[in-house]
């Protein structure tokens, strides 16, 4: 489902950063839904994430159930996996529940890195 475009500067170093505030799920144990903010930062080597294409991967998990340290770490490696970056780091800010607030952080890049 994700997609890569090629890299149009590919000699020089730069950051892309997408958010979202409109990630949901399923919490694995309740069922209950799931809200987070996401922070996707990378450094492409020679792909790029296409948009649109992770905004289809992001809608696809509405209704798979999650743990929130595993999804945003499968985010994380389908990206690399995907677009082989040079560096790679993912941000799940779940939204409050039971009075706890959670953030997962999750840097990883290039193939070596995994």
């Amino acid at each position: 489902m994700l997609e890569c475009i090629d890299n149009p500067k590919q000699d020089r170093q730069y950051t892309i950063e997408f958010e979202t505030s409109e990630f949901t799920a399923l919490y694995e144990k309740t069922g209950q839904p799931v809200f987070a903010a996401l922070e996707i930062t990378y450094t492409p080597k020679e792909k790029c994430i296409e948009q649109m294409s992770l905004k289809q991967y992001l809608k696809s998990f509405r209704d798979k159930t999650v743990y929130y340290e595993g999804v945003i770490n499968q985010i994380a490696d389908d990206l690399c996996a995907t677009c082989d970056p040079a560096k790679l780091c993912v941000v799940g800010h779940f939204t409050v529940r039971g009075g706890i607030t959670t953030k997962v952080v999750v840097n990883c890049g290039g193939a070596h890195n995994g």
